[in-house]
């Protein structure tokens, strides 16, 4: 289950809604081996795609290092679909190297009449994808 704080997923919401119709990407970094998503680091899609996200290497190379300086790790790897529900594409599951981390997608289209936008959260390890729970809590 993805434990997650209602103004980080405000965080992930808002990002996927302005970068709207191209998708947004980032990470929410956290103190390693706690599993507890605590910064938000949004990315610019180096694509600058509506159905295509890539991380600009040079900014990922920099939030790793400043991930290793601050002894923390990718807790979320996010990223938004504009036209498709909320679940990992063959090239999302492709990209996912990071078998700790929960892959979030929102998705900024209405597919299932549920409303404006879905927040799912996954595991992706060794190609199979797991859909799992998310509890949105005021503080950690």
């Amino acid at each position: 289950m993805l434990t997650i704080t209602q103004a980080l997923y405000d965080q992930l919401v808002a990002h996927a809604r302005a970068d709207h119709p191209d998708e947004a990407c980032g990470v929410v970094a956290g103190p390693a081996g706690t599993g507890r998503a605590e910064r938000f680091v949004p990315m610019l899609n180096a694509a600058r795609s509506p159905t295509f996200y890539e991380f600009d290497s040079q900014d990922l190379l920099k939030l790793y290092r400043e991930m290793d300086d601050r002894d923390e790790e990718p807790v979320i790897v996010y990223h938004s679909h504009t036209a498709t529900e909320a679940y990992p594409s063959r090239t999302d599951v492709t990209y996912a190297n990071e078998p700790g981390a929960h892959y979030v997608l929102v998705s900024t289209a209405d597919t299932d009449g549920a409303g404006e936008f879905q927040f799912r959260s996954y595991r992706i390890v060794d190609g199979v994808i797991t859909e799992e729970d998310v509890q949105v809590v005021e503080a950690y």
